[in-house]
Protein backbone atom coordinates (compact mmCIF):
# COMPACT_ATOMS: atom_id res chain seq x y z
CA UNK A 1 0.00 0.00 0.00
CA UNK A 2 1.28 3.57 -0.76
CA UNK A 3 0.53 6.10 2.16
CA UNK A 4 0.87 9.59 1.90
CA UNK A 5 1.71 11.57 4.90
CA UNK A 6 0.83 15.37 3.88
CA UNK A 7 2.11 18.34 5.77
CA UNK A 8 4.53 16.42 8.22
CA UNK A 9 7.90 17.73 8.90
CA UNK A 10 8.22 15.13 11.65
CA UNK A 11 8.27 11.54 10.31
CA UNK A 12 6.40 10.50 13.01
CA UNK A 13 3.45 9.11 11.37
CA UNK A 14 5.42 8.02 8.25
CA UNK A 15 7.92 6.17 10.10
CA UNK A 16 5.15 4.29 11.76
CA UNK A 17 4.22 3.39 8.57
CA UNK A 18 7.45 2.35 7.50
CA UNK A 19 8.46 0.19 10.62
CA UNK A 20 5.21 -2.19 8.88
CA UNK A 21 6.91 -2.13 5.85
CA UNK A 22 4.40 -0.12 4.33
CA UNK A 23 5.30 1.99 1.14
CA UNK A 24 5.15 5.94 3.03
CA UNK A 25 6.16 9.10 2.00
CA UNK A 26 6.06 12.42 4.02
CA UNK A 27 5.47 15.55 2.14
CA UNK A 28 5.67 19.17 3.54
CA UNK A 29 7.47 22.74 2.52
CA UNK A 30 10.00 21.96 5.37
CA UNK A 31 12.62 19.10 5.65
CA UNK A 32 11.55 16.18 7.67
CA UNK A 33 13.30 16.31 11.04
CA UNK A 34 13.88 12.83 10.43
CA UNK A 35 15.84 10.62 7.64
CA UNK A 36 13.62 8.92 5.76
CA UNK A 37 11.30 8.89 2.67
CA UNK A 38 10.36 13.02 2.19
CA UNK A 39 9.13 15.43 -0.59
CA UNK A 40 9.64 19.10 -0.05
CA UNK A 41 7.53 20.92 -1.88
CA UNK A 42 3.47 21.64 -2.01
CA UNK A 43 1.69 18.15 -1.25
CA UNK A 44 -0.83 19.20 -3.84
CA UNK A 45 1.62 18.61 -6.77
CA UNK A 46 1.30 15.20 -5.94
CA UNK A 47 -1.84 13.94 -5.17
CA UNK A 48 -3.07 12.54 -8.22
CA UNK A 49 0.45 10.52 -8.11
CA UNK A 50 -1.55 6.84 -7.19
CA UNK A 51 -1.74 6.61 -3.51
CA UNK A 52 -4.04 4.27 -1.33
CA UNK A 53 -4.31 6.40 1.61
CA UNK A 54 -3.56 9.68 2.53
CA UNK A 55 -3.05 11.23 6.59
CA UNK A 56 -3.03 14.60 5.88
CA UNK A 57 -2.30 17.36 9.17
CA UNK A 58 -2.58 20.75 7.61
CA UNK A 59 -1.85 23.52 8.84
CA UNK A 60 -4.30 25.04 11.40
CA UNK A 61 -3.17 28.83 12.32
CA UNK A 62 -6.41 30.31 10.78
CA UNK A 63 -8.82 27.32 11.24
CA UNK A 64 -8.09 26.31 15.16
CA UNK A 65 -10.84 28.15 17.58
CA UNK A 66 -7.78 28.17 19.83
CA UNK A 67 -6.90 31.27 17.24
CA UNK A 68 -10.15 32.67 16.91
CA UNK A 69 -9.58 35.73 18.12
CA UNK A 70 -7.32 36.92 15.63
CA UNK A 71 -10.20 35.81 12.98
CA UNK A 72 -11.55 39.25 11.56
CA UNK A 73 -7.94 40.65 11.19
CA UNK A 74 -7.04 37.39 9.15
CA UNK A 75 -9.93 36.60 6.71
CA UNK A 76 -7.47 36.49 3.15
CA UNK A 77 -5.28 33.58 5.28
CA UNK A 78 -8.36 31.64 6.56
CA UNK A 79 -9.91 31.49 2.97
CA UNK A 80 -6.83 29.61 1.73
CA UNK A 81 -6.58 27.39 4.97
CA UNK A 82 -10.45 26.14 4.16
CA UNK A 83 -9.22 26.05 0.51
CA UNK A 84 -6.30 23.83 0.91
CA UNK A 85 -8.52 21.69 3.83
CA UNK A 86 -11.02 20.90 1.31
CA UNK A 87 -8.63 20.10 -1.60
CA UNK A 88 -7.17 17.32 1.06
CA UNK A 89 -10.74 15.89 1.76
CA UNK A 90 -11.51 15.99 -1.77
CA UNK A 91 -7.97 14.42 -3.48
CA UNK A 92 -8.42 11.58 -5.27
CA UNK A 93 -7.21 8.94 -2.79
CA UNK A 94 -9.33 6.56 -1.94
CA UNK A 95 -8.76 6.09 1.63
CA UNK A 96 -8.51 9.71 3.36
CA UNK A 97 -7.82 10.70 7.07
CA UNK A 98 -7.78 14.67 7.71
CA UNK A 99 -6.94 16.03 11.21
CA UNK A 100 -7.20 19.30 12.98
CA UNK A 101 -7.65 20.72 16.07
CA UNK A 102 -11.36 21.38 17.13
CA UNK A 103 -12.65 24.74 15.51
CA UNK A 104 -13.32 26.21 11.64
CA UNK A 105 -13.75 23.43 9.72
CA UNK A 106 -16.59 21.96 11.79
CA UNK A 107 -18.84 24.83 10.64
CA UNK A 108 -17.28 25.62 7.12
CA UNK A 109 -17.26 22.14 5.84
CA UNK A 110 -19.21 19.32 8.46
CA UNK A 111 -18.88 17.94 12.05
CA UNK A 112 -15.57 15.80 12.15
CA UNK A 113 -16.27 11.96 12.28
CA UNK A 114 -13.87 11.13 15.56
CA UNK A 115 -12.76 12.99 18.41
CA UNK A 116 -9.53 11.60 19.67
CA UNK A 117 -6.60 12.37 22.93
CA UNK A 118 -3.44 11.29 23.54
CA UNK A 119 -4.64 9.47 26.77
CA UNK A 120 -6.48 6.98 24.43
CA UNK A 121 -2.88 5.77 22.72
CA UNK A 122 -0.62 5.66 25.57
CA UNK A 123 -0.18 9.34 26.64
CA UNK A 124 -0.92 10.74 29.74
CA UNK A 125 -1.78 14.55 28.00
CA UNK A 126 -4.92 16.33 26.42
CA UNK A 127 -5.20 17.95 22.64
CA UNK A 128 -8.31 17.15 21.02
CA UNK A 129 -8.10 16.71 17.67
CA UNK A 130 -10.84 15.76 15.03
CA UNK A 131 -10.57 13.65 12.04
CA UNK A 132 -12.70 13.48 9.01
CA UNK A 133 -12.22 10.36 7.36
CA UNK A 134 -12.91 8.67 4.09
CA UNK A 135 -13.38 5.06 3.87
CA UNK A 136 -11.53 4.42 6.66
CA UNK A 137 -13.28 3.78 10.34
CA UNK A 138 -12.38 5.35 13.92
CA UNK A 139 -9.63 4.57 15.42
CA UNK A 140 -9.86 2.25 18.53
CA UNK A 141 -8.23 3.48 21.87
CA UNK A 142 -4.59 0.87 21.38
CA UNK A 143 -3.51 1.86 25.03
CA UNK A 144 -5.77 3.92 27.42
CA UNK A 145 -3.85 5.54 30.37
CA UNK A 146 -4.74 8.10 33.28
CA UNK A 147 -3.44 11.04 33.44
CA UNK A 148 -4.85 14.36 31.95
CA UNK A 149 -1.75 16.70 31.16
CA UNK A 150 -2.59 19.59 29.20
CA UNK A 151 1.36 20.17 28.24
CA UNK A 152 1.22 21.36 24.83
CA UNK A 153 -1.46 24.64 25.40
CA UNK A 154 1.05 25.35 28.14
CA UNK A 155 3.74 25.62 26.23
CA UNK A 156 5.76 29.10 26.72
CA UNK A 157 5.82 31.21 23.72
CA UNK A 158 8.96 30.60 21.15
CA UNK A 159 9.79 30.53 17.72
CA UNK A 160 9.28 26.59 17.48
CA UNK A 161 6.27 26.50 19.61
CA UNK A 162 3.85 26.05 16.50
CA UNK A 163 6.07 22.76 15.75
CA UNK A 164 5.95 21.17 19.27
CA UNK A 165 1.95 21.89 19.02
CA UNK A 166 1.74 20.15 15.71
CA UNK A 167 3.44 16.90 16.45
CA UNK A 168 1.32 13.67 16.17
CA UNK A 169 2.00 11.74 19.42
CA UNK A 170 3.59 8.26 19.14
CA UNK A 171 1.43 5.93 19.94
CA UNK A 172 -1.49 7.66 17.64
CA UNK A 173 0.75 7.34 14.91
CA UNK A 174 1.68 3.39 15.65
CA UNK A 175 -2.34 2.97 15.94
CA UNK A 176 -3.08 4.93 12.46
CA UNK A 177 -0.25 2.16 10.60
CA UNK A 178 -1.13 -0.77 12.40
CA UNK A 179 -5.33 -0.26 12.19
CA UNK A 180 -5.69 1.98 8.94
CA UNK A 181 -2.62 0.63 7.10
CA UNK A 182 -3.82 -3.23 7.99
CA UNK A 183 -7.10 -2.60 7.34
CA UNK A 184 -8.22 -4.35 10.91
CA UNK A 185 -11.57 -2.56 10.75
CA UNK A 186 -12.71 -2.62 7.34
CA UNK A 187 -15.48 -0.26 6.28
Amino acid sequence: MRVLIACEFSGIVRDAFLKLGFDAVSCDLLDTEQPGPHIKGDVRDILGDGWDLMIAHPPCTYLASSGARWWSGKKTEQKEAISFFMELVDAPINKIAVENPVGLMSTVYRKPDQYIQPYMFGHGETKKTCLWLKNLRHLLPSNPVDGRVDRVHRLPPGPDRWKERSRTYQGVANAMAVQWGFNFYYV
